[in-house]
């Protein structure tokens, strides 16, 4: 197989579009991959790879791994370890790439019992990213995230750590369009505030479908938002800390969520 050396190659220009802008994502529907495990896990999961991209180093090392998937609707190519390293957005790649599809917008299905994390306007990637990969681990029913960061970008996509392929993720940014999705399915609200008056987590006896709202790391839920839940909640906290990083938070709301 003919090794790219090229950073002109058209694969290779697509992928560095698709890595550095949202509007290139959007536009293309299409987002990138990088590492070694996310890829397989992308590969296990049948989620649309279209271009399967090694360095020569990565191929000798991983490619009975990699080659042993279903890849006959998947362009492979292989590259120069070099550019490898210039494509890369991590210190030490491990030299496996790929172009993904985005899965098309569709509606979630509220189980009944079904847990729940809303995302309201979280801007960190590794704090989204970790918070996906936390509802996977406790095995929450969905995220829905509205006026976050771009689900699909590489610090999100590389924070999940292959959950984004497992859990099922919803992108709702109407405030509007989102709280008439979740009255119409009977699913109850609950704002995560800090506010000693507000409910405290570990006395809330969650039954039937249940979402909980999880603010900006910055400013927390709007009032317009939090009053439109129908229960806010605190997490108690001690000494003179009065608040936590946004994807602790949603953990231990979450680790609540599962008994």
């Amino acid at each position: 197989m003919e090794i790219i050396t090229s950073k002109d190659n058209p694969v290779i220009k697509l992928y560095q579009k698709l890595s550095s802008s949202k509007k290139e994502r959007v536009e293309y529907g299409l987002f990138v991959l990088e590492g070694l495990r996310i890829v397989e896990d992308a590969l296990r999961e049948d989620s649309g790879i279209t271009h399967l991209i090694v360095t020569k180093q990565a191929q000798e090392r991983f490619g009975e791994e990699l080659f042993q998937a279903d890849l006959r609707d998947t362009k492979t190519i292989v590259i120069s370890n070099e550019l490898g390293n210039k494509i890369s957005s991590t210190e030490k790649t491990q030299g496996v790439f790929a172009v993904c599809r985005i899965p098309e917008k569709k509606k979630p299905v509220f189980k009944d019992n079904g847990r729940y994390i809303v995302l309201y306007g979280l801007q960190d990637p590794g704090n989204a990213g970790m918070v996906i990969r936390t509802a996977d681990a406790l095995g929450m029913d969905g995220v829905i995230l509205s006026g976050c960061c771009d689900l699909y970008s590489p610090k999100v996509i590389r924070s999940t750590m292959g959950s984004v392929f497992r859990v099922d993720i919803t992108v709702e940014n109407d405030t509007d369009a989102l709280f008439a999705m979740l009255a119409e399915a009977g699913v109850s609200t609950y704002a995560a505030v800090i506010d000693k008056d507000a409910l405290d987590i570990s006395r809330c006896g969650f039954s039937g479908r249940c979402a909980v709202f999880i603010g900006n790391e910055g400013n927390g839920l709007p009032r317009e938002v939090s009053g439109r839940c129908t229960e806010r909640v605190t997490i108690p906290m001690r000494g003179t800390i009065n608040s936590l990083n946004a994807a602790m938070a949603a953990g231990i709301m979450m680790w609540e969520l599962a008994k």
